[in-house]
């Protein structure tokens, strides 16, 4: 009977053991395994102090001695050159293009014409008109020196004045007419475009219709940016712009932060100013933006391949003095941001405190180590 129930408790342990979830086992057997390792090993030096054949090999090592330093992530993504002064000159009215002054390449002025429209119709109905207002004016004239020694009516001299300020106002109306029909630049820059030809039909807001001049003199830097980074982009912060195309990369700061968020796209603006404007900058040309959006000025940084990982946390190698020389001993540490490679490491580390950054590989804990 007893035999039997050895069995029947066997089966039941080999059971559960083969039920247990393989992943939870196996972080069992690591912890086991690392203590197991870390109490080998520390015999293995008590021994060896006494007994030189059993006296561990040092390991060659190379260390990093920890002191604070500046600390900085950045957010990066993608954006394009602008120029502050990128607009585009458009007819005010419709009509057929009579003359094109300027051409691709061209530097203009501030309210130089650069094309204009056909407006003989309108130039003709303003001759017309000042023939009539040269005789409504004359006439009122007369009328108004005979009112003024009291000979005829009031209606007389009324309908008179009323008739030449009457005409004065179509004139001016039809004037304003005629300058809606000349396209100037509205900046001063270079023209970049023109997208049609003299006898061309053009209307307002058609494409095609615009002189593009683009004042590079004074160049921006505009990405987009998700949602979730609006609590971190400020006004002032740190930008590091790279012109893959040009090979170049300028520092400059955040000059506006939309308060915007786009709903399609659930983005917001972000600008910096484009100090060093240079000839081969382009609109529309790709760059890569760096915007800091964390530091911290006294901060220990190691980088990621020398922070090992257990079933007990993060932890790194430091050179702990033992005697005449030196062992790895471990300590466990908590990392903040990361950045290039490099982590911020908030909790675990001391000023002055042997990290070794080469060698570790196979390190145990109390190993002996030189360096």
């Amino acid at each position: 009977m007893k035999k039997y129930l050895f069995v029947f408790v066997m089966i039941l342990v080999v059971v559960s053991c083969g039920t247990q979830d393989p992943k939870t086992r196996l972080e069992k057997l690591m912890a086991q395994r690392e203590k197991l390792d870390a109490e080998i090993l520390e015999l293995k030096r008590q021994i060896g102090e006494t007994d030189t054949s059993f006296k561990l090999p040092s390991i060659t090592v190379a260390i990093t001695e920890m002191q604070p330093q500046d600390f900085k992530n950045y957010i990066e993504v993608q954006g394009k050159i602008d120029a502050d002064e990128n607009t585009e000159a458009v007819p005010q009215t419709p009509g057929v293009v009579e003359a094109i002054y300027v051409k691709e390449g061209d530097h203009v002025r501030k309210g130089q014409l650069l094309a204009s429209l056909d407006t003989r119709v309108l130039r003709q109905s303003v001759e017309e008109l000042k023939v009539q207002l040269d005789y409504a004016t004359n006439l009122f004239n007369k009328q108004k020196a005979l009112w003024e020694k009291n000979i005829g009516s009031e209606v007389q001299y009324l309908t008179a004045k009323n008739q030449k300020e009457s005409l004065e106002r179509r004139l001016a109306t039809l004037n304003e007419q005629i300058e809606l029909a000349m396209i100037k630049a509205p900046v001063s820059g270079t023209v970049e475009s023109v997208p049609f030809k003299v006898g061309q039909m053009i209307s307002p807001g058609v494409p095609g219709a615009s002189i593009r001049v683009i004042n590079m003199n004074s160049a921006k830097v505009v990405a987009e940016l998700s949602e979730k980074y609006a609590p971190m982009i400020k006004n002032g912060a740190e930008v590091l712009i790279q012109i893959p195309d040009l090979g170049k990369e300028t520092r400059s700061k955040v000059r506006f932060t939309s308060r915007y968020i786009d709903p399609n796209n659930r983005t917001f603006k972000v600008e910096a100013g484009l100090g060093d404007v240079a000839t081969e900058y382009r609109a529309n040309m790709v760059v890569v933006m760096k915007i800091n959006d964390y530091t911290n000025p006294r901060a220990f940084v190691l980088p990621l391949n020398v922070i090992h990982k257990s079933s007990s946390g993060d932890y790194v190698f430091i050179a702990k003095p033992h005697g005449n020389g030196y062992v790895a001993s471990v300590k466990h540490v908590k990392t903040g941001r990361v950045y290039a490679g490099m982590a911020e490491i908030t909790e675990g580390l001391e000023e002055g405190d042997k990290v070794i950054v080469n060698g570790y590989s196979g390190l145990k804990d109390g190993q002996p180590v030189k360096f």
